[in-house]
């Protein structure tokens, strides 16, 4: 595996790659990388001809309180991680090179930006939307693979893509999960033993509204009530909001008529933690993510 920093360096590997007719599948990181983050790269390695892994802590996805300068770095035991993996290629350019001075331009993608987490994060996703935007560019990736986990950012930069007409396949994956359910997470890193313990409770909510659902329920504000008396019953987690949204437009249902997205964000210690499931009534199994 190759560890590249400049982008002039690794736009000249993406166009010799594309020349040869290679694809490209693309992973973007933010580092601290975990089973999550490594069973994107295996899908890569299933689907594309070179693997590229990108990882930059992007400053603009931050708010001023938010957690950007104790962000968990660790680049040589993600350089390890992704070796074992048979990455081809590790992308971590610094801030500057992301980010020359004099930067001024932005991409954002209205309305579906500024719901569920975009309520509680503004600018967040004009972050994510600008530097995958410019990873995509960099690297010219026939795929990019995210997970399911941050499914509000996924359907965000597929609708990016569909846009912009840029000529990458968005590829989600499943969630990964611990063996007690909570998604894997590199903010899980913050939690203490019993904040960790606690935490497990936001994929129970969703458990008990993927149960309702399979039992014939479908007015979302029962599930929403359900859902509260669960999250409420730990002391440890503090629910920023738990919503049931069209799994396309994101946009809040009263009563779930085809597949849904059951969302869940919460602080736990000095963690932020989100969580989804998709539900269908009437489907011959719960879709799980």
């Amino acid at each position: 595996m190759e560890i590249v920093s400049r982008v002039s360096q690794m736009q000249t590997i993406a166009r010799r790659a594309v020349c040869g007719e290679q694809k490209i599948g693309l992973v973007p990181t933010m580092g601290a990388l975990h089973e999550g983050h490594l069973s994107l790269t295996r899908r890569a390695r299933q689907m594309s001809d070179l693997v590229v892994v990108s990882i930059f802590v992007n400053p603009l996805q931050f708010g001023p309180q938010e957690d950007y300068q104790r962000y968990p770095r660790n680049l040589a035991q993600d350089a390890e991680l992704l070796s074992k993996e048979q990455v081809d290629y590790l992308f971590a350019p610094s801030q500057d090179e992301v980010y020359p001075e004099g930067f001024g331009t932005y991409v954002a993608v209205e309305k579906l930006s500024e719901r569920l987490c975009g309520v509680s994060r503004p600018g967040h996703f004009r972050g994510v939307t600008t530097v995958v935007c410019k990873l995509l560019n960099i690297t010219d990736p026939a795929f990019a693979f995210f997970g399911q986990k941050d499914a509000q950012q996924a359907i965000i930069l597929r609708k990016m893509v569909r846009d912009l007409n840029l000529p990458v396949e968005v590829v989600i994956c499943p969630t990964v999960r611990e063996e007690d359910g909570l998604a894997l997470s590199s903010r899980n890193r913050y939690l203490d033993p019993k904040q960790r313990r606690a935490a497990t409770v936001l994929y129970c909510s969703l458990q008990e509204a993927e149960r309702m659902v399979r039992e014939g329920e479908t007015r979302t504000k029962n599930i929403l009530q359900r859902m509260a008396e669960i999250l409420g019953e730990e002391p440890l987690v503090r629910l920023d909001y738990s919503a049931i949204v069209n799994a396309d437009e994101l946009e809040p249902l009263d009563k779930i008529e085809g597949k849904a997205l059951v969302a869940v964000a919460a602080y736990v210690g000095p963690a932020r933690l989100i969580d989804n499931v998709i539900v269908e009534p009437n489907a011959p199994s719960m879709v799980h993510r």
